[in-house]
């Protein structure tokens, strides 16, 4: 990556406005009566109106900083994108910019649907600056990554949304950028290939790249981001750290459905059933019972099989060769309610001796987000194993798996050999399991909690 100034983007007052003709002959009349209204002395009369998609906005980004873009429908975020990708020119104000941008923009953009995926990769990576000869080197490792099989020698034209990100984003991987720009494009892939693309991101981000990220999930800008730019009707309303931003937008978007009184109908109707209900006894209900039996509250997580081929890494002293989960039976599970027992049952196979092996697991949703995780070292710390060449070794987790928003979640698993502090990772895969939830249970945060019990009481 090559070396670049401390500011790699500055945008001062930019401006990007739309003229807007009710009908289409409006048009013709401002390409010529206004010019004959100024022949003839006479005040030019304006045949359309002004839409301002975006307004005076200015800020700076350093290098090596994840700027997180949010706002509502209609706020500007994709216009200002695309004025800082070069792809469309600004009403006024300046941009000025450091280093090769890469970008991720609305689905299919850049991409020439009668021209195969093969032809499209060489297009794309001329336009972003490299030579035929460095397309060329790179192109497998390009189609490796987009992993669309025999589809990259057919036309794009024929390709599903999910292949479109794919191999638009796999480009955009490998050519070396300065600056990545990410739309909300990534919303289309699969699970497994948003996985890959949050690990391709984390690296880039280490390596010290610059990272744009549009997104309406304010818990992805507050993990991927340093700062945050909140903007509303083409303005910048605040800019700062990413939590207190998207706490900012919250509110925005709750204060926007209420009416003038500050509660709105759905509220007020609420509210109205709510005190119906109430009287002074105290009510229990148990909460685990209601996931369990009722129709309504279902926390439903569907399990698929271990994929022994799932990328990952290691020395190759040993291999992860089963990952499942079992019930209390110890039987394999392929659907289970959230908040029930379960055991996560990992089995390696030494190909050499292994001393001091550690077996672990990471739990993550679809951003790669780790929302828990452990290993086998503390509890085995004082009594050391070993394992000889040929042999295996099985660990095994119990615990009580959380209730979970909806969305596609991974384990990724993984045998070292070492200490917490000092270890070789011989296995690691990143997605071991595929877990997707259906939740129509109301879950707040990360992962909700089993309530045993609530209480509810009317005080006199």
């Amino acid at each position: 990556m090559r070396m670049l100034d401390d500011n790699v983007i500055r945008v001062e007052n930019l401006s990007k406005c739309y003229q807007i003709y009710d009908q289409p002959r409006d048009r013709l009349k401002q390409m010529i009566l206004p010019r004959l209204h100024r022949l003839t002395g006479r005040p030019a009369k304006q045949y359309f109106h002004e839409f301002w998609a975006l307004k005076d906005v200015s800020f700076e980004v350093k290098r090596g900083e994840t700027i997180g873009i949010i706002g509502r429908n209609g706020s500007g975020k994709s216009t200002l994108l695309q004025m800082i990708c070069g792809t469309l020119n600004p009403s006024s104000g300046n941009i000025q910019t450091n280093g090769r941008i890469a970008a991720l923009l609305e689905l299919g953009s850049g991409f020439n649907p009668e021209f195969t995926g093969r032809e499209n990769v060489f297009l794309n990576g001329a336009v972003l600056g490299l030579s035929m000869d460095q397309i060329a080197a790179r192109f497998d490792e390009i189609a490796a990554f987009a992993d669309i099989g025999d589809f990259i020698e057919q036309p794009v034209k024929m390709y599903s949304s999910g292949m479109m990100v794919r191999l638009a984003f796999a480009v955009i991987a490998h050519v070396d950028a300065d600056i990545l720009v990410v739309d909300e494009a990534l919303s289309v892939g699969d699970a497994f290939f948003t996985q890959k693309c949050m690990r391709f991101i984390e690296q880039f981000q280490t390596n010290g790249g610059t990272l744009f990220f549009v997104s309406h999930d304010t818990g992805a800008v507050v993990k991927l981001c340093t700062k945050a730019i909140l903007l509303q009707k083409g303005q910048v309303v605040e800019i700062g750290l990413p939590k207190r931003v998207c706490e900012h937008y919250l509110e925005m978007v709750y204060e926007s459905n209420q009416v003038v009184d500050g509660i709105s109908d759905q509220a007020s109707k609420k509210h109205t059933l709510q005190e119906e209900s109430l009287d002074e006894n105290i009510e229990f209900r148990d909460i685990r019972e209601s996931l369990i039996n009722s129709s309504t509250l279902r926390n439903d997580i569907e399990i698929f099989r271990f994929n022994p081929e799932a990328a990952g890494f290691g020395s190759g002293e040993a291999q992860i060769i089963s990952v499942r989960l079992l019930d209390q039976d110890g039987m394999p599970l392929s659907w289970i309610v959230g908040g029930e027992h379960v055991s996560l049952e990992i089995k390696c196979q030494a190909l050499n001796h292994i001393d001091r092996p550690i077996i672990g697991f990471n739990f993550k949703n679809r951003l790669g987000q780790i929302v828990f995780g452990d290993n086998t070292f503390l509890s085995f710390q004082h009594i050391p194993q070993s394992v000889r060449q040929g042999g295996e070794l099985v660990a095994r987790f119990e615990f009580r798996l959380p209730l979970l928003p909806s969305g596609d979640y991974a384990i990724g698993v993984a045998i070292a050999g070492g200490t917490q502090e000092n270890h070789i990772q011989h296995h690691w895969i990143h997605e071991a399991l595929m877990i997707k939830v259906h939740a129509s249970s109301i879950c707040f945060g990360l992962v909700g909690i089993p309530m045993k019990s609530i209480m509810l009481k009317a005080l006199k």
